[in-house]
């Protein structure tokens, strides 16, 4: 990936160049260069966990939070940073009862 010397904007690839979508600043590629960066194409998919058979005690910490469709007063949650570092973690919540599922972001 290849950030805009001009605007700071990701850049694309367009054959041997990388071009800037929003300025259109252009630079040539370096094939050594991208030799070294990290590809998701390679990268395996994390697999969806099975938790249906799991006791409530092993699921994980549980606070007061309101589930929005059963009304319930308890819901185990978990912190995971989904957007970029410099922002802060959102918080996904499962119901205890109904298993329902939200999240909460920091704003």
């Amino acid at each position: 990936m290849e950030f805009c010397d001009e605007c700071g904007s990701m850049m694309k690839t367009d054959d041997g160049m990388w071009i800037c979508g929003s300025c259109g600043y252009e630079t040539p590629r370096d094939s050594e260069k991208e030799a070294a960066m990290t590809s998701t194409q390679s990268q395996e998919e994390s697999e969806v966990i099975d938790t249906s058979e799991v006791d409530a005690e092993d699921m994980g910490p549980t606070t007061g939070a309101k589930c929005p469709e059963c009304g319930n007063d308890r819901a185990f949650w978990e912190m995971k940073q989904i957007r970029a570092a410099d922002e802060s973690e959102t918080r996904f919540f499962t119901c205890t009862e109904c298993e329902h599922k939200w999240r909460e972001d920091d704003h």
